[in-house]
């Protein structure tokens, strides 16, 4: 007799890897961003009251990584609002133990500090306000890491190539073997060039640029298709990145 869940997760595997060779239905979905993006469709959810910056399916995989890695500390680039930072939190609640986020960002703005520190979570949540490339931030973090079994990394703040590639070479190596690095906004390099005519990024010089060139030159990262092909409505294509060696 054949066991039903290998036979579920075969199936579910088999629908993933045709669906990510379906060029039509990639380039419906990718249509799909770009018009839904004149709404600012991913500033419309909250999670646990805070906004949370994000694609649905996007929030979906990230909740499958943190429940099979079990994290005890997730390093994030990138606040806002706050709302990945208690997404984390919630999930590492979820997972018990002492599991910390340490969340940074060049300017935590009072409100959002505020709203952050008064929430419910927030007893597991260190900020770090400066930027994600600066010496003395690092040092911060790596001392934040120093005890940590196993680390995640998101990265979500400036979103040019050399930011990106800086935040990548100084972020990886905190990363556990079989852990991820999560690359958001790579999306970028696949919407029309100069989209983001106020913004210093482009086609060409965006996440996926730089994370192309970190992967180049860092083969103990790969990236984990089985994560990102199944979203298709995705910041992050490519974006999740598993730590092989």
């Amino acid at each position: 007799m054949s066991d039903p869940v290998e036979e579920f997760e075969a199936e579910r595997a088999s629908a993933i890897a045709k669906m990510s060779r379906d060029e039509e239905l990639r380039a419906k979905s990718l249509d799909w961003m770009l018009h839904a993006d004149r709404y600012k469709y991913s500033y419309n959810f909250r999670w646990l009251g805070r906004p949370i910056i994000k694609h649905p399916g996007d929030v979906l995989v990230m909740q499958e990584i943190i429940w099979d890695v079990k994290p005890d500390l997730i390093v994030e680039t990138g606040v806002a609002h706050g709302g990945s930072a208690v997404f984390s939190a919630s999930m590492l609640e979820l997972l018990g133990g002492d599991g910390r986020v340490v969340a940074v960002d060049i300017d935590i703005r009072k409100h959002n500090r505020a709203a952050i520190e008064a929430h419910p979570l927030s007893r597991r949540i260190t900020l770090i306000e400066g930027s994600s490339t600066d010496p003395g931030v690092i040092e911060q973090v790596r001392r934040e890491a120093r005890e940590a079994k196993r680390v995640m990394v998101f990265l979500d703040s400036l979103h040019t190539h050399d930011h990106v590639l800086a935040e990548l070479e100084l972020y990886g190596p905190l990363v556990t073997v079989g852990s991820y690095l999560v690359l958001p906004d790579t999306f970028i390099e696949y919407f029309p060039k100069g989209y983001y005519s106020d913004r210093p990024w482009d086609v060409g010089n965006n996440p996926m640029t730089a994370m192309r060139a970190y992967l180049a030159a860092h083969p103990e990262f790969e990236v984990d298709h089985a994560r990102g092909d199944k979203v298709l409505i995705t910041e992050a294509f490519d974006g999740y990145l598993r730590r092989v060696r």
